[in-house]
């Protein structure tokens, strides 16, 4: 594993997770969040949150550099929106077991296959490893 591209793509899919994570959730979706303002806090609770989108950035960068060996962001989209599809039906059970609205559970589910999408991306076009037939010891003719 080339660990300074991981450290890059890691800290490039956080950038872009807090980033996107404000302007949808925090933004865009601020209205339909304050239609259940007791399931909420008034406000998140930084440490928590920073800590979230760090744990979710390096598990999503380790997945892709893992199992994604031709590299890419084509491939590394596809299998990140496959982790977001995971988080949908996390959002789903969510949705079941409290008073949330559709628009609420419509946004987190769209939020998450964009966001993941796009961060997959992101680690695809930085982290590359070498393709599997490429070997860097030369090898002595018989």
């Amino acid at each position: 594993m080339d660990w300074k591209k991981f450290f890059i793509s890691f800290v490039a899919a956080f950038g872009f997770l807090f980033l996107f994570g404000f302007l949808w959730y925090g933004m865009l979706m601020h209205g339909a969040h304050q239609e259940v303002p007791t399931l909420l806090r008034t406000k998140p609770d930084f440490p928590w949150l920073i800590l979230g989108h760090i744990v979710m950035a390096f598990f999503l960068t380790l997945v892709c550099a893992r199992f994604v060996p031709g590299g890419g962001p084509g491939a590394c989209a596809t299998l990140a929106i496959l982790v977001a599809l995971i988080y949908a039906g996390a959002d789903l059970i969510t949705f079941a077991v409290q008073p949330l609205t559709t628009k609420i559970l419509c946004g987190w589910i769209v939020g998450d296959l964009i966001q993941f999408a796009i961060a997959g991306a992101i680690i695809g076009a930085i982290y590359k490893p070498a393709p599997a037939h490429v070997t860097f010891v030369k090898e002595r003719s018989p």
